[in-house]
Formats: C-alpha cells, structure tokens, sequence
C-alpha cells in the first residue's frame, strides 16, 4: 500500500509498513500512536486484555483488527512487518518487552519496545540471541537520544574542529535508592523508578561517549549524589542526579567538552555551541573588548514559539517522532538500527546494575 497523501509532515506517495501495536495505556495513547500520522504506517492490528481501551484504540488511531493475547495475534496477522510494544510492568516488577519481543522477533517480525527494555543485562543477552536466531531485530525507545538538540549535539562533538569528547556532564532530578532499597525489585517503588529513569541519563552519554568502563558515586541522605564515570575511550564524566531540584526549575542540562570547545543543551531544546576561540583580544587585563570575532561566536539554536511548526510540537522535540521514523526507516530498509539497538541497550543496563552495587566504590562494568 502507499501513501497518497502529504499533509503537515506525512510522507506522500511512500510505501507503508504493517504494523501491530500491543498495549493499550496512557503513554501510548499520549505520545506513540499519534506518531503514525506523520509516518509511513499502517496500523493493522491492535491487542490489549482490555476490550474496551482496545476497541477504543482502533476506532481513533485507524487500527484494523483488535486482539486479547499477542500469540493470536502473530499467528493470524501473517503480512505484519513489524509490532510495537508499550506494556506495564509484570506483576514481579519487571518490564515484560524482552519476552514480547522475542515472540515477535520468533513470529518473523521486528520489535519496537519502550524504555526500560528490560530489568537485567542477562534479559537483554536473551534478546540479542533471538536477534540472531531470527535475523530480526529490535530497538528501544530511548526518546532522549532522538532530542533534535541532542542530535546536533552528536553532530557537532563528531567535527574535527571539537577535537574529540574529552568531558561529559549530565544533569537528571532522579532519586538514587538507598543500598538496602537497591535489593529487590518486585514491589519496591523506587527501585521500579530508578530503573525507569536512569535509562535517560545512560542513554544520552552512551550516544555521546560510547561505553562506560568503570562507576563511582556518592550518595547524600535526601537520595541526590554524583556518579562518576570513566569511559573506555578514555574520556571521563558525571551524572549529576538532582533529587530535591525544585519542581519549577529546568529538567535537565547535558554538556560535552572538547579540545577548545563545548557545546551545552540547557532543558531539552536550547543548544548553545562555544565554538573554538576566544573573548576579545589582548590577553588577561588587557582586553578592551569582551566582543570577540564573529566566527569565533557562540552558535545558538532554540525553537520558536508562535507558529504551528512541527518541531515546536511535543512529539517532535521530545523524540518521539524521531525514535518512531527511525525504526520504520530501518524496518523499509532490511537494516539493524545504528542506533538505541539491542546492543546500547545492554550498555545502559551494565550502568544500572553498576548503580546496584551501592555507593563510595569503583565498580568495573564488563566488557
């Protein structure tokens, strides 16, 4: 089938995936399904147990046809390219996408999962080796990575002129559990927390500075702390865990030094690059002017308010678009995803089981 249609971003006349869709909950309905409007999508199948969110997910979102199990589903919908899982938590605490997706993955079928995509490295292992069973895969939702300013943060630290990623700062408002909160995940809310948003953080220096090699962080009472970590290309940085940041204050701060420049995406969306240079001339106590060249200038990017643009949509700057249409490209393309693959995921993992060892030591992730 293919699309006629080229409205407000929605591709015209391009070849659309089939696709199904399991779970039906508030996430989802809020900033997953609305993407397929502006991708080459064909919802065809949509499964939840419940009858009702399911029924009233296919009537607005276009889907075709409605399931109670994901078994019934794979089997009956045999022209599906791919299927996208958003589910809750199982009844253990854990997510249930690995499992999911290996169905899928086994019915000859890609696999979308959101984040967290599972609650150990030994689960994502499980699904990297019914990656290469199947010669399908699968790839994680992790939206950060798909910020548009973090994507030209990647760009930019990538130039020769950046010299290299020598530093890296994340700032994120998670509490760290205390050590004897970090012991058993089932029903304990803010292990199941951690584990939901610690994903955040770990994927953006994942994309930015490839795989931690070694962990160290401290904790102060009220769960805030600072993370430390050494990268196996030999950069260093910090996670800087804000607990008790006011509730009014901007999110988050990631910031990427080189050899002479850095570049800083203040909140999600302002991107500043401090390019090579420097502030006027003349040297200490004898510049007149802190006005320097104009190609030496800070570069900033931040979007527009006023218009009805894509990009100042929700879906657009906090990734969701982003992580979406990359996965339909890969799935129109035959190709394993370059990126928030099967294979980032498990480094992010290592970083939360790390965190698990507890604070004040130097914990060694695996190579």
């Amino acid at each position: 089938m293919a699309r006629g249609l080229d409205i407000g971003g929605r591709p015209g006349g391009e070849a659309s995936i089939r696709v199904g869709f399991i779970g039906c909950g508030s996430h989802a309905f809020r900033n997953i399904y609305p993407v397929f409007q502006f991708v080459p999508v064909d919802l065809v199948a949509v499964c939840d147990h419940h009858a009702d969110r399911r029924e009233a997910f296919a009537k607005l979102f276009g889907g075709e046809r409605t399931y109670t199990d994901h078994t019934e589903m794979l089997a009956k919908e045999e022209d599906l390219d791919a299927v996208f899982i958003v589910t809750d938590y199982d009844a253990s605490s854990k997510p249930q996408f690995p499992g999911l997706a290996m169905d899928v993955m086994r019915a000859g079928l890609h696999a979308w999962i959101e984040k967290p995509p599972a609650a150990s490295v030994a689960e994502i292992d499980g699904m990297l080796a019914v990656e290469k069973e199947t010669g399908k895969f699968t790839m994680v939702g992790f939206k950060k990575c798909f910020f548009p300013a973090i994507e030209k943060m990647k760009e930019i630290v990538g130039r020769e002129e950046f010299g290299g990623v020598r530093q890296v700062y994340v700032r994120y408002p998670q509490y760290i559990p205390a050590p004897d909160e970090m012991r058993e995940l089932r029903g304990n809310r803010k292990l199941v927390g951690f584990l939901d948003h610690i994903v955040h953080p770990a994927s953006i220096v994942q994309l930015l500075a490839g795989p931690v090699k070694t962990l160290h962080y401290v904790r102060e009472g009220a769960g805030g702390g600072f993370a430390s970590l050494v990268f196996r290309s030999g950069a260093v940085g910090t996670i800087h865990l804000s607990a008790g940041q006011s509730g009014t204050s901007p999110l988050e701060r990631v910031e990427v030094v080189g050899d002479g420049a850095n570049v800083v995406v203040d909140n999600g969306v302002k991107l500043t690059y401090y390019r090579p240079g420097a502030r006027g001339e003349g040297g200490y106590g004898r510049a007149p002017d802190f006005i320097g060249p104009d190609d030496a200038a800070p570069v900033v990017w931040e979007p527009e308010w006023s218009l009805g643009q894509l990009y100042n949509k929700g879906l657009f700057l906090l990734g969701y678009y982003g992580e979406v249409a990359a996965f339909v490209r890969c799935v129109k393309e035959s190709r394993r995803p370059e990126k928030c693959s099967l294979d980032d995921a498990r480094e992010v993992m290592k970083l939360y089981e790390a965190f698990l060892e507890g604070p004040g030591k130097t914990i060694d992730l695996p190579e």
